[in-house]
């Protein structure tokens, strides 16, 4: 039983140390504005490609007007798609952020959503695209991530 104890154990430590994040000191502290310079998977595991999720609600894909309505209801999105995976945010490795008529704005909407969804950091690495319009009228925000679920 020790033995067993000890090998569990020592796989759950192997497990957490799969996933690494930096952010070379450098480089400008990326934290605030809810990214890390870089992420890597060292180990054998699953990677779960998430396709881009807007801020359309439901299955009737509902769009507020409202950015922050929007990017609240991505980000529920992404969680949902990782919970049917059994994976948390902490399992993302990398996003992409698309945002309609980017703004400074804008910027501080998204901000503040994904620090409240990415609780105990550390944030995933990030690429932040503006762009003119995106595959459905009204959606105002789209975002795709890569996340990894140790073996």
């Amino acid at each position: 039983m020790k033995h067993l104890l000890l090998t569990l154990l020592s796989l759950s430590v192997f497990a957490i140390k799969a996933q690494t994040f930096k952010n070379p000191l450098s480089l400008f502290d990326p934290t605030p504005y809810g990214f890390s310079h870089a992420s890597s998977v060292s180990t054998p595991g699953e990677l779960v490609y998430i396709s881009g999720q807007s801020g359309g609600l439901g299955k009737e894909h509902i769009l507020s007007n409202d950015f922050r309505e929007q990017t609240k209801i991505a980000l529920q999105n992404i969680v949902t798609v990782l919970d049917s995976y059994s994976l948390k945010p902490e399992n993302v490795m990398k996003i992409t952020i698309l945002i309609v008529d980017h703004s400074s704005e804008k910027l501080k909407i998204w901000n503040e959503e994904i620090t409240k969804v990415w609780k105990n950091k550390p944030f995933p690495s990030s690429t932040l695209i503006p762009v003119s319009k995106l595959a459905i009228d009204g959606m105002l925000i789209e975002v795709d991530a890569t996340a990894f679920k140790a073996k």
